[in-house]
């Protein structure tokens, strides 16, 4: 066994929302993987299993990340694990709609949102703040169960964001500085005593 544990964070394949930019929580319609979707996972599975050394594939309940989680376990020979604190935050009455839209009907909101990790979308409960509390959970969950293994972690745009920051010790703000395309892959490691070190963001050359 190795002194590093690897999370590969891989975020689940299009929708018919994604080419839309549209704000898909775990408060929305939950919707599955478009054909696009399912040959991005297939890709994301393929780049994977050429990888060789994954013991475990952990997953967002929703439907789009079971669905890829699926096609990558499906690839490697392996089950997959659902953990809801990978699920995507919610985003209240923004589900379904664009930034532009949200702004138009809910300027200041999202000002608000945007400025503070703990203030919730309209019409949400949980802030950004509550998203990484959980999603630190997981994460720490993980290096505890699978030290000095790698762990293929599939799940949304908020959660996985948030896995990058804190590796990198970035502030709140700098959640929206960064791209996690449609089935890319971002890895981290976190040495013997936790220490993260950012790999790879957002890596798309399977997808090409």
């Amino acid at each position: 066994m190795s002194d590093v544990t690897t999370l590969v964070l891989l975020r689940h394949g299009e929708t018919l929302l994604t080419p839309q930019r549209r704000l898909s929580g775990s408060g929305g319609s939950n919707p599955g993987l478009s054909p696009a979707g399912r040959r991005q996972a297939q890709a994301a599975a393929d780049a994977l299993a050429h990888r060789g050394d994954i013991e475990a594939v952990v997953t967002s309940p929703m439907r789009r990340c079971r669905e890829t989680a699926l096609t990558v376990a499906a690839g490697l020979g392996q089950s997959i694990q659902v953990d809801p604190d990978l699920r995507e935050a919610d985003f209240g009455a923004w589900e379904g709609l664009t930034f532009t839209e949200v702004r138009e009907r809910y300027p200041d909101d999202l000002s608000a949102w945007l400025a503070s990790p703990e203030t919730p979308p309209s019409g949400a409960d949980e802030t950004m703040q509550q998203v990484t509390r959980r999603a630190a959970a997981v994460r720490d969950g993980l290096l505890a169960q699978y030290a000095g293994a790698t762990v293929v972690v599939v799940s949304h745009v908020g959660p996985l964001r948030t896995l990058i920051r804190l590796a990198l010790q970035a502030p709140p703000h700098s959640l929206f500085r960064m791209e996690v395309a449609a089935a890319s892959l971002s890895t981290v490691t976190y040495d013997a005593d936790g220490i993260a070190t950012v790999q790879a963001l957002n890596d798309t050359h399977h997808l090409n």
